[in-house]
């Protein structure tokens, strides 16, 4: 086995023994629950309040109950709260070396640095990838129980094109949040991080900034803005990439350059 080869094994291996699958594998499922108990209230919301799920004084925003509107919440919820689970877990790979005191034995191994680093990067995409393929199957097993109409096969390509660009554009604003795990030697700094720049982008979106604020462009591309999705151009998606790259090198160099003492 390669030496990359072995240092994803050992990651995975040390994920699957943890509760940090099941957890965010858990915490996802919460969003097609919620989508459909919107999707039954907006088809008959007498009978939603009748049952308790709304209060009578509540008043209902505007909405169809049908596919589009299910599979539309349902990229939106990847952006924000998919983003915020994304990060748990960034910060979890890379941030328990040193909760757990184990960074100077695994450095310690003849393993080169960047390719365990490379290994942990490997491991968080596919399980950000695992994790959106589960999230849009339960949409569609949930969506034909709750029975809306408008279902269509190429909606549902097309959901889930969008979707998996929403994961893939949340995954690449990740590395920050792993340097600053690794940096900050532990949880806390990355998950500090992780929620002042979601504050940042959405001030950024509410000053018209947005399409050139990188932690922006992942809610205005699942449309959680509306109109202002056409706001992204090619300048969006650049500023997005120069973020990841940027990531990468901070995170490479701390782990090749730092003296870990922990």
């Amino acid at each position: 086995m390669s030496a990359f080869g072995a240092a994803l094994w050992a990651e995975g291996l040390k994920a699957r023994r943890s509760l940090a699958p099941g957890l965010s594998a858990l915490a996802f499922m919460a969003l097609p629950l919620v989508d459909a108990m919107f999707m039954v209230i907006l088809k008959d919301p007498e009978r939603a309040r009748t049952m308790g799920l709304i209060s009578a004084k509540a008043q209902l925003a505007a909405g169809v109950a049908d596919w589009p509107t299910f599979l539309g919440i349902l990229t939106q919820g990847i952006a924000i709260g998919g983003a915020v689970v994304f990060a748990l877990l960034t910060a979890w790979v890379f941030g328990r070396e040193y909760s757990d005191r184990t960074a100077k034995e695994l450095l310690a191994l003849p393993t080169p640095r960047a390719t365990i680093v490379a290994a942990k990067f490997v491991l968080i995409a596919l399980w950000v990838l695992a994790l959106a393929v589960l999230i849009f199957a339960a949409g569609l097993g949930i969506g034909r129980v709750v029975d809306i109409p408008g279902w269509s096969l190429d909606l549902a390509r097309t959901s889930f094109r969008r979707l998996l660009g929403v994961a893939l554009l949340d995954f690449m604003l990740l590395p920050f949040v792993a340097f600053f795990a690794s940096a900050g030697r532990g949880y806390l700094p990355a998950l500090g991080w992780a929620l002042f720049s979601i504050f940042l982008a959405q001030i950024a979106v509410v000053l018209g900034w947005g399409d050139w604020f990188p932690w922006s462009v992942p809610a205005l591309f699942s449309g959680m803005a509306g109109p202002r999705t056409g706001d992204l151009g090619l300048h969006s998606y650049a500023s997005v990439l120069l973020a990841f790259a940027a990531g990468l090198v901070a995170t490479f160099a701390w782990w090749l350059s730092a003296d870990q003492v922990r």
